[in-house]
């Protein structure tokens, strides 16, 4: 479904991504790990088109797409949750909702995705007209996530989403995301629990300081030495 081809960023004179290729087919978690600075955020901000390509290809269903802007690449079916949740907390949480769905005109289509975002989060639907800055840091998250659903998107992308959670919401997270793709959703996955991305990803690339230097499924690199010495604590 999503092809990344000797992708490369620059930001001024630091080379961020240094021509990576990645694959996420069609239904699956594909899940990016690695130590901050590693480059997993920058390559979902390059794949959304908010930040520059310096080299490379982004093919999305066997279509270009690295030259689009971002909400033409939301409009083609890719939408993402940020790292931060970045909500809009003087918005009530359906207005923020709705916002996720700004560039839809299927109404039928947007009340089916919208209960399925109740369904998925039971306590959103409680809070509909609460403004979202009012909501707790697990909240704000299951909105970010919400949001990027009712995109309708083919995939979608989430930036570190158990970030600064309780470990009990931390679960809940990953049980939602399997979830999703249960549900046909092919999930591309940034996150720095790398024990619980893995066990639920069924592929893996691990990012250090730019580039790719390990690879497989995420049961592989459970197992792997140099992955459980430097993300798993031995």
């Amino acid at each position: 479904m999503l092809r990344i081809k000797d992708l490369d960023v620059h930001y001024g004179g630091i080379h961020a991504i240094k021509g990576i290729s990645i694959e996420v087919p069609r239904g699956k978690i594909v899940t990016l790990i690695g130590a901050n600075g590693a480059g997993k955020s920058s390559t979902l901000r390059a794949v959304a088109g908010l930040v520059h390509k310096s080299g490379g290809s982004v093919l999305f269903d066997g279509k270009e797409i690295g030259k689009l802007a971002a909400e033409d690449i939301v409009k083609a079916g890719i939408t993402m949750a940020p790292e931060g949740r970045r909500i809009f907390p003087h918005l009530t949480v359906l207005e923020n909702l709705m916002l996720g769905a700004f560039g839809r005109s299927d109404k039928v289509g947007i009340n089916r995705d919208i209960d399925w975002v109740y369904e998925l989060f039971p306590r959103l639907k409680e809070r509909l007209w609460q403004k979202g800055g009012t909501l707790s840091g697990g909240e704000q998250q299951m909105l970010a996530v919400g949001r990027a659903l009712m995109g309708s998107p083919k995939l979608i992308m989430l930036d570190e989403p158990s970030l600064g959670l309780a470990p009990l919401l931390v679960k809940e997270v990953f049980d939602i995301i399997r979830t999703i793709n249960e549900e046909g959703k092919t999930v591309l996955l940034v996150e720095q629990n790398a024990y619980a991305a893995l066990k639920i990803a069924h592929a893996a690339y691990v990012l250090e300081v730019g580039s790719i230097v390990l690879s497989g499924t995420g049961e592989e690199l459970l197992r792997d030495p140099k992955v459980r010495e430097a993300y798993l604590g031995g």
